[in-house]
């Protein structure tokens, strides 16, 4: 059973290394500032500004974590501070008294250690509190700096999920606009009592099998699109045989490239639908899938009666398919549709070509 863990479980050890250097590097000057005046044992003066800086950090250290609670009226960094003032004096005594045993008179009947016990707390004094708040400003700005990476990962996260649960949106909504117009064609072989009418369904049959199982992944290959395309021109041929012919070219550098799953298919569907069903000669389909300048290159032209409605008019399949691409790729990819002389068209779409785990 996990349990969420209280902020004073996450705090830095008391005399972690980073906080110790600092205390380190800040009695240092003015160890060095000392030593020329300095009449006694170096080692003194060195031990007396490490205790005190030790004592300070301790304190600093033990009001970071205690109390747990704290009234309202008082911040645990004021607490922090003030208590590292008042330990300063405390610490100066008793590291006089630590280096001063033995001697015959006490260092505060003595007038020169008076005085460097004085010149102790006043600096002290001066310096530990101001550091005491520098390290919080620190850990203030890291905390803050942490939560803000915290946020944008998160936001990032959600972002994320927006746009996976949009892509699922638009590609549930495609199997339904799929799957509806091609039953409804073998529905018109039936009901005109057309003997291929079973042989289509079985090969409908057959598709369905390897489409379905693509429609809710977030990206596929392009061998699996092709095989697709292949499958749906396929049943379309059989439908209407004296009315469509297709060629299907792809360059075989290219199969393994991420392909948005049924963007290609789509593209086929519309030509079909829009091209070479209004048309009573029927026409021709050409698929060209190529790799450029790391961009894959993918291109359905059709012979039939062109773009008498306009792009913008065909359908939910290909404003469906922009919308998915905008999201995947963003403005990196491109979709277009031109018209052709003396009639048909020329659907391309271009993204970005990637290899590897989609």
């Amino acid at each position: 059973m996990s349990m969420n863990k209280s902020p004073h479980s996450v705090l830095p050890p008391i005399f972690a290394w980073r906080r110790v250097r600092v205390v380190l590097f800040a009695c240092l000057p003015f160890i060095l500032l000392m030593m020329p005046g300095w009449k006694v044992s170096y080692a003194v003066l060195i031990f007396r500004w490490f205790y005190i800086g030790a004592l300070c950090l301790l304190v600093f250290g033990l009001f970071e974590r205690w109390p747990r609670r704290l009234p309202g009226w008082i911040s645990r960094w004021v607490l922090q501070v003030m208590a590292v003032a008042a330990i300063v004096p405390i610490a100066t005594w008793t590291a006089y008294l630590i280096t001063t045993q033995g001697d015959p008179v006490p260092f505060w009947e003595d007038s020169d250690r008076l005085t460097g016990f004085a010149a102790f707390t006043m600096i002290s004094l001066l310096i530990a509190p101001w550091m005491a708040v520098s390290a919080l400003m620190g850990q203030i700005s890291g905390k803050v700096q942490r939560q803000a990476l915290a946020f944008d990962l998160e936001r990032s996260e959600l972002e994320r999920k927006a746009i996976s649960s949009r892509l699922r949106l638009l590609q549930a909504q495609v199997e339904p606009h799929f799957l509806f117009n091609t039953l409804a064609n073998v529905r018109e072989l039936v009901d005109s009592g057309s003997a291929q009418a079973s042989a289509v369904l079985n090969s409908l049959i057959a598709y369905l099998r390897a489409a379905v199982p693509r429609l809710h992944e977030p990206a596929t290959t392009m061998r699996q699109e092709i095989e697709l395309v292949r499958a749906y021109l396929d049943v379309m041929h059989m439908r209407i045989p004296d009315r469509l012919q297709f060629m299907v070219q792809v360059e075989d550098s290219s199969m393994d490239l991420h392909c948005p799953p049924m963007a290609l298919l789509t593209l086929v569907e519309n030509a079909v639908r829009h091209g070479i069903d209004p048309s009573e000669a029927g026409g021709r389909i050409e698929v060209r899938v190529v790799e450029e300048n790391a961009r894959c290159r993918c291109q359905v032209i059709d012979t039939g009666v062109g773009l008498q409605n306009g792009f913008d008019n065909l359908g939910t399949g290909l404003s469906n398919l922009r919308e998915r691409l905008q999201l995947m790729f963003g403005d990196s990819a491109r979709l277009s549709l031109n018209a052709l002389v003396p009639q048909g068209a020329n659907a391309e779409l271009e993204f970005p070509a990637r290899r590897g785990v989609p």
